[in-house]
């Protein structure tokens, strides 16, 4: 029989790990002293150099592409974006025992990689340069190959299954081909030099963070201090370091360690910390806040306690769990049981509140704001253990719903949460205070707030005595710079009760005033009077006052509200680089030159025309509500609470009449069980209906129209030009306008009814385009041909991010710290009374990674609703610069919707009391960039990514799972 096999060709040689090791039968004496070595590898692992290190460290230069997983938009966006993604790719190929175990066993490893990956050649650049290139250019790179140009200068190419791993090149059943021709070589370059081309550089990040995985160590959390700049380590650096928010390449930003830096030095200085966080919104809050919680409690000083609004304790929990990896307990008012951050449920009893089964407990605000509540009672009288405080600290989230009300003698009453407030803060070590607002309509809201850090804390406005304390109106007048002290003997009255500490204040008057009455280094009073003071220190005080620094005189820049208020502002940062400056495009424009977009909108050009039902719906509205006022001056709530629904949608404004409607026995309303409260979405706010009392006629008659106009509007069909006018201008802007298919879309509403029929619309629309619905637990879930599915908001979040769902309906309660920078554009279905949560909104696409320079926000307003009013006001004031925070409050007050001019007024007012109090720019401003840092402090802050110096896990997960 004849032989039928090719011919033998002599450039061809080939290897099968059968026949021994590869990296000692092919790989190391192609290496050792080449000049050059070219591979197309897979991932990159940290096993990478591991096969022949010394060979490897002999080769001139050295070039790897990788695979990775990221998308090409990812690539595009910045190489932030790019380093967050890899960062979190080399975490997860740690294996099982994560990179505490991997580091311990194979040591080693990372030391030669350390070192490979920063050496340099003879002209100083890096002698291995590692690239890596998306998903779409190369998906799963299988073909590895390489190209070596030997000591010689001769070439040779190989191709195979190998990976440029260990495991591939000395363990695994692996084939390797080896072509010497030149056609061979140069085909086989071609393909390096593509994907070459095409791929990013490896971050440094990574590059950094393996060489902290080199000399990595664990420590107890006994052995680490709590705060030292100085050093090479501390509690939060070593807590920190390896964090989930670490893992996923990210970490905190500059501002909020600058934050728990200021925790850790008043801690240190005062033994007690009292702060109200006022960063503007967007910036990021929650993560400081959380982290001083995690270091309060692995400090031993008691137990934590988070207060926030109902539909954000979820929210709370899930970002301590995700972002910082802390285990958690959040109390569930209703079911009267702790649930953990695993979803298991511990039942309860109310007084059990006291008995959270974790170190870290969230509690809704609603429950404490009961004065009647068992909860209420048991927390403010819940007993300290031996060496503790009753709580180590107190967290409060959105805290300016804090607050008193003016009384007509003059007095100020303090709200059931202002009230609560300041009796649990007699009781707990540390206290912050989280608000983007502490000022609404009045100054004296921010002074509630002072007042609450005060409570236990005489270093923050001084004894019962203080000028401080008790002329609230006189001492925001001094902080304005609207009055200066008549005489020095005054001024002595201002200033010597509490005197600061010197450590950590800028002007060094405080210390010489500390030195020559020999106070204690805790001490804030002194009882001298002026007369006690001698004559040079007399003169120092003259000559301070006189003096403006920067144009600030001295109580604006030196008073309680400044030291214990920490303010940051976005465009600080974004001036210095660390925030990206993102544009805002409002629609409607104000001149809206394309005619199909014109066609949606009113007279105004601003609010989307409304169908005869809608309008006959709003005009019943009114009649209802006024009649009730007459009859019920405390029903404002519930008044401001169904018009919004009702502008909301037809479907929102149903739903809740109806409730009302069968709580007043209104036949026409059917059958069906009615709700014993309405309570506003997003807040702790609630109407108890059975304070509705007897029905006039006159409410009556209105509620019954009112019902048949919504009826008559709900029942509209979703599609074609019958749908809802909002749905109607919704699906132009995506279709038409092209914002789904070039950008993708974030569509907010505050209420689940309105977000649920919007989505239910365009999954009916737009069938074939995945449809994500983000809502409360257990109600969020996707649509795609016409279908529905429960999915969890983890799935949602991901499947945002790795731009597989492109059109997204949300709520605003749901959408707390949910970052959606893969969309470009947004639309609100409603507008929040609440504007701080149009920041909230955007803030949501206007997030670090966000690939546009300027993205779009479409506001839908239905012409002649309460909306229009409100929208016409706030519009004005956005358009220019979409900057909410100084000038809009955080809430739109019941009366302040009377009328239009009533609005604005208001509004007028809020601004111009905002602009006058504003001296934290010079204090904390360098804060948040930077600037003014010493070299340790600088240090300090670049250096929590890359301590090498960590707390056992084990420590961590033991001490915050002890129970109160």
């Amino acid at each position: 029989m004849s032989d039928l096999s090719p011919p033998r060709i002599s450039h061809i040689r080939r290897f099968s790990s059968r026949e021994g090791r590869l990296r000692h039968i092919f790989l190391r004496d192609r290496l050792l002293g080449a000049q050059k070595y070219d591979r197309i590898a897979g991932y990159f692992r940290s096993s990478i150099f591991e096969v022949a290190a010394e060979e490897i460290a002999s080769v001139g230069k050295i070039r790897i592409v990788c695979n990775s997983d990221l998308d090409p938009a990812d690539i595009q966006v910045s190489k932030e974006v790019r380093a967050q993604a890899l960062m979190k790719q080399w975490w997860e190929g740690t294996g099982e025992g994560g990179v505490a175990v991997d580091t311990l066993l194979r040591r080693d490893r990372y030391t030669l990689m350390r070192d490979l990956l920063t050496a340099k050649d003879g002209n100083s650049q890096p002698k291995i340069e590692i690239r890596v290139i998306d998903r779409f250019t190369a998906p799963l790179i299988h073909g590895k190959a390489g190209i070596i140009t030997l000591a010689d200068g001769t070439r040779t190419s190989f191709m195979g299954s190998v990976n440029e791993t260990r495991q591939g090149w000395g363990e695994h059943y692996e084939l390797v081909w080896e072509d010497t021709s030149e056609e061979g070589i140069d085909w086989t370059q071609a393909e390096f030099d593509y994907l070459w081309k095409r791929s990013v550089p490896l971050p440094d990040a990574v590059v950094t963070e393996i060489s902290r995985c080199a000399d990595r160590i664990e420590v107890r959390i006994p052995d680490c201090p709590p705060w030292d700049e100085q050093g090479d380590v501390d509690l939060p650096r070593a807590a920190l370091a390896e964090s989930p928010l670490v893992r996923a390449g990210e970490g905190l930003q500059p501002w909020q360690k600058a934050f728990v830096s200021e925790f850790l030095r008043q801690r240190e200085l005062y033994g007690n910390v009292r702060l109200l966080l006022a960063d503007e919104v967007g910036v990021g809050k929650t993560l400081s806040l959380a982290t001083s919680a995690l270091l309060t409690a692995l400090l031993g000083d008691g137990p934590a306690l988070i207060l926030a609004p109902a539909t954000l304790c979820e929210q709370w929990q899930t970002e301590l769990v995700e972002k910082l990896g802390i285990p958690s307990a959040r109390w569930m008012s209703n079911e009267k049981a702790w649930a953990d951050h695993r979803g298991h449920v511990i039942p309860s009893r109310a007084e059990d509140i006291t008995r959270c089964p974790y170190r870290i407990a969230i509690v809704s605000t609603g429950i404490v704001m009961r004065m009647d509540a068992v909860e209420r009672r048991a927390l403010l009288e819940r007993r300290a253990r031996p060496g503790e405080a009753a709580y180590g600290i107190v967290i409060l989230d959105e805290a300016h719903k804090a607050r008193g009300r003016a009384e007509a003698d003059g007095s100020r009453e303090a709200n059931n949460l202002l009230d609560f407030m300041n009796r649990i803060a007699l009781r707990s070590r540390h206290v912050l205070l989280g608000t983007a607002t502490p000022i609404q309509t009045n100054a004296l809201d921010l002074w509630d707030l002072m007042g609450i850090l005060a409570s236990g804390a005489d270093h923050v406005l001084g004894g019962d005595l203080s000028r401080w304390r008790n002329q609230p109106e006189e001492a925001l007048r001094l902080i304005r710079g609207e009055i200066r002290p008549r005489t020095i003997e005054d001024a002595w009255e201002w200033l010597r009760n509490p005197i600061p500490l010197g450590r950590g204040e800028t002007d060094p008057l405080f210390g010489y005033l500390r030195e020559h009455f020999r106070m204690a280094d805790d001490g804030a009073l002194t009882s001298s009077s002026y007369t006690d003071l001698p004559e040079d220190l007399r003169w120092d005080i003259a000559d301070r006052l006189e003096e403006d620094r920067r144009g600030i005189a001295f109580f604006q820049e030196n008073n309680p509200v400044v030291r214990h208020t920490v303010l940051r502002r976005r465009a600080a940062l974004e001036n210095a680089g660390l925030m990206k400056r993102v544009a805002v495009n409002l629609h409607p424009r104000p001149v809206e030159h394309d005619p199909r977009t014109r066609a949606f909108y009113g007279a105004t050009g601003r609010a989307v025309a409304s169908t005869i039902p809608l309008q006959d719906a709003f005009v019943a509205a009114e009649a209802y509500t006024s009649a009730l006022m007459e009859r019920n001056r405390g029903a404002g709530f519930l008044r401001s609470l169904l018009l919004q629904r009702i502008c909301s949608s037809s479907i929102a404004g149903l739903s809740t009449t109806l409730a009302i409607a069968r709580r007043t026995c209104i036949p026409e309303a059917g059958e069906g069980e009615a709700p014993a409260v309405l309570r506003a979405d997003g807040d702790d706010q609630e109407f108890d209906l059975a304070q509705l009392g007897e029905a006039s006629q006159a409410e009556r008659a209105a509620l019954r129209d009112l019902l048949g106009h919504l009826r008559v509007a709900a029942s509209a069909s979703p599609t074609g030009t019958d749908a809802d006018p909002k749905l109607q201008v919704l699906r132009h802007y995506l279709r038409e306008v092209g914002w789904l298919g070039s950008y993708g879309c974030i569509i907010f509403s505050q209420y689940y009814d309105t977000a649920r029929w919007i989505a239910d619309c365009l999954a009916a629309e737009f069938s074939s385009t995945p449809v994500g619905l983000y809502a409360g637990a257990g109600r969020s879930g996707l649509y795609k041909d016409g279908h529905f599915a429960s999915a969890e908001r983890t799935t949602i979040k991901a499947a945002v991010r790795d731009r597989r769902l492109k059109l997204l309906v949300a709520t605003d309660a749901a959408a707390e710290g949910l970052n959606l920078q893969t969309l470009g554009t947004l639309v609100n279905v409603d507008l929040p009374w609440n504007p701080s949560k149009l920041e909230q909104r955007i803030g949501r696409i206007k997030r670090f990674g966000q690939a546009r320079s300027e993205v779009d926000m479409l506001s839908l307003v239905y012409e002649g609703s309460r909306d229009e009013v409100v929208y016409d006001r706030l519009s004005q004031r956005m358009r220019d610069r979409f900057d909410i925070f100084g000038q809009l409050p955080d809430t739109i007050e019941d009366d302040w919707i009377e009328s239009e001019e009533h609005l604005e007024r208001e509004l007028r007012k809020h601004a111009e009391t905002k602009a006058r109090l504003s001296a934290f720019d010079v204090r904390w401003g360098g804060t948040a960039t930077g600037q003014g840092a010493t070299p340790a402090q600088a240090a300090w802050q670049s250096g929590w990514e890359t301590c090498t110096k960590v707390l056992a896990r084990d420590d961590v997960e033991k001490a915050l799972a002890e129970g109160w």
